[in-house]
């Protein structure tokens, strides 16, 4: 017996036991990643593991997503506005999941860059925008949907005029072979964030592609922002020494005793720079 009959849907328009096949799938795909980063980040000296642990979260709640979409759970019916009549599954716990990943995504690829702390969070906080958007949208019965979802475009610009244009146009202080990389990365991940709303627009906007395509095509881009874009981003930034980001505090989780940790400098003295090492 499989998710779908244990946990049977309330919704006409719902996946299928192939559905939540390819559910588990990305369900396990993510958690073998999980346990790979966590290894990984504790192999690392103890105030290098930045990008890592940041790496872990997002895994983490991947899989516990995946795991509750692979079980048929997380979902609410919304009566659809176009095409078949009836309900279909939004899936919230999806939301939940991008809500936290999102925002961690860019702050692990602008954190290698020079831009200012708060241009960081700026662009974090319109992440949470474009999900919340999607989110209220789905749920939404009417074709007041679509009022969402130009708002959450509009924060998704915001996002790529970041990642593409103040981005690349800062100082790299690690040197040219990270600027290089993040401009890979960015490249990716500005390409992959295209393919989200149109995902959005031809399921839980417009109704055209069933729920099972629907997992097919979110499942893909989430394994591509998820196991392969991190490993790539904490991979690249292997052997950067992590003062050029400016990450030292000096706290205990930085240093043993009154001393570094293997294989981390001990950090200069900047002016007018934030505890944090970066400039507000």
């Amino acid at each position: 017996m499989g998710a779908v009959d244990t946990n049977p849907p309330d919704a006409q328009i719902h996946i299928t036991d192939h559905g939540s096949d390819w559910l588990w799938a990305v369900f396990a795909i993510m958690a073998v990643s999980t346990l790979g980063m966590f290894a990984w980040s504790h192999m690392r000296p103890r105030g290098t593991r930045f990008f890592h642990n940041i790496a872990l979260i997002i895994l983490l709640v991947s899989t516990i997503s995946y795991f509750s979409m692979a079980s048929n759970l997380g979902a609410t019916p919304i009566q659809t506005e176009f095409r078949a009549q009836g309900t279909r599954q939004i899936w919230y716990v999806r939301y939940i999941q991008w809500f936290i990943n999102f925002p961690l995504l860019l702050v692990i690829l602008l954190f290698a860059t020079g831009l200012a702390l708060t241009e960081i969070l700026t662009a974090a906080f319109f992440a949470w925008v474009v999900v919340v958007c999607g989110l209220v949208g789905g749920l939404v019965q009417s074709s007041y949907k679509w009022g969402f979802y130009v708002f959450g475009l509009f924060a998704l610009f915001y996002i790529w005029i970041v990642l593409l244009g103040h981005g690349p146009r800062t100082t790299f202080n690690a040197g040219p072979g990270l600027r290089s990389g993040y401009l890979r990365g960015s490249g990716l991940l500005s390409f992959i964030l295209v393919l989200y709303p149109i995902g959005w627009a031809l399921s839980e906007g417009g109704n055209v592609i069933s729920s099972t395509s629907e997992m097919v095509w979110y499942g893909v881009l989430d394994l591509v922002l998820g196991p392969f874009f991190l490993f790539y981003v904490v991979f690249g930034i292997r052997n950067i020494d992590y003062n050029t980001f400016g990450l030292q505090s000096l706290k205990y989780s930085d240093t043993y005793g009154a001393r570094p940790a293997v294989g981390v400098a001990a950090p200069a003295v900047l002016p007018a720079v934030t505890a944090v090492g970066r400039n507000v």
